[in-house]
């Protein structure tokens, strides 16, 4: 790694924080043209019963996806703290990347209290993960190498800062959300100058083998991400009949969205280390719908 370029962004870490409690406007409530969520990025729009849905139903469900979306982003971050703590024991403190790690277990719980109060402030109620997603967790955290671990928590955070960027982007979104999306972009990105070189340290030394279970553990970290998103008990309280029905429709519609929307600059990213091979592309295209 680049001593002097880790230094430089603990550095800026230190004497620069952004502090969701003075960057976040958390005193400003939506205005009556806000809305939550990008239609775009919500699981019904582009389905026949979207257009049926009043003006409050959408934004509604905006509300409740966005929830979600920020509930599992606290999720993933909490796994990402779980690699840093084991990565950490195995340096020694004057270790540049343990001093980095410390600034960035600093930030990532802050992230975490934020979106927590983000939470609070829309008035949300969470779906919890499913008993495989808490399986898949827990297993993972639990006996995965930390190499493994690693590249499932930069699943997390990919998909995050694509999310990120659509909601901040979009001058009609609610200011606190593009305001906090602001912030994580802003600290992500230093994260993410390290995670590259991590992960160019990490890929180096992989074979054929090791680099398909890389692909294997994104592929599977944002397949649980993604269908955390989609729940049959937010249509119900948004007063969608046959919720049952909607939710079928509705996991089909966001995997084609997801797929169009989201996945381009994973797929680079994975491309970058030789990720796809002819192990891996087949279930790409079935769990994702990625066009590898």
């Amino acid at each position: 790694m680049d001593v002097k370029e880790i230094e430089r962004l603990v550095k800026i870490s230190k004497e620069r924080p952004l502090m969701p409690e003075t960057y976040i406007p958390w005193h400003e409530e939506p205005q009556p043209d806000n809305i939550f969520l990008p239609a775009l990025l919500t699981s019904l729009q582009g389905l026949a019963i979207y257009d049926t849905l009043t003006p409050a139903q959408k934004l509604e469900l905006g509300r409740h996806e966005l929830v979600q979306v920020i509930f599992s982003y606290g999720w993933g971050e909490c796994m990402f703290c779980l690699f840093m703590t084991r990565h950490m024991l195995t340096l020694q403190p004057d270790n540049v990347e343990h001093k980095f790690l410390i600034r960035e277990l600093i930030e990532e719980l802050r992230h975490q209290e934020m979106f927590t109060q983000v939470i609070s402030k829309l008035g949300g109620s969470p779906l919890p993960q499913t008993r495989m997603h808490k399986f898949f967790g827990m297993f993972s955290n639990k006996y995965l190498p930390a190499d493994y671990l690693f590249m499932g928590s930069v699943s997390v955070e990919l998909v995050t800062d694509i999310y990120g960027n659509y909601v901040r982007k979009n001058p009609q979104v609610y200011t606190v959300l593009r305001k906090m999306f602001d912030l994580h972009t802003i600290e992500e990105a230093r994260h993410i100058i390290f995670t590259k070189s991590l992960l160019a340290e990490y890929s180096a030394k992989a074979g054929y083998i090791k680099r398909t279970m890389y692909s294997y553990v994104i592929l599977m970290n944002i397949y649980f991400i993604r269908t955390m998103y989609v729940k049959k008990e937010i249509y119900e309280r948004i007063g969608i009949k046959d919720a049952d029905i909607v939710y079928k429709l509705a996991y089909n519609n966001y995997k084609k969205k997801f797929s169009e929307n989201c996945l381009k600059d994973i797929i680079k990213f994975i491309d970058e280390w030789k990720g796809f091979n002819r192990a891996t592309r087949w279930a790409w295209r079935w769990l994702l719908d990625a066009k590898v």
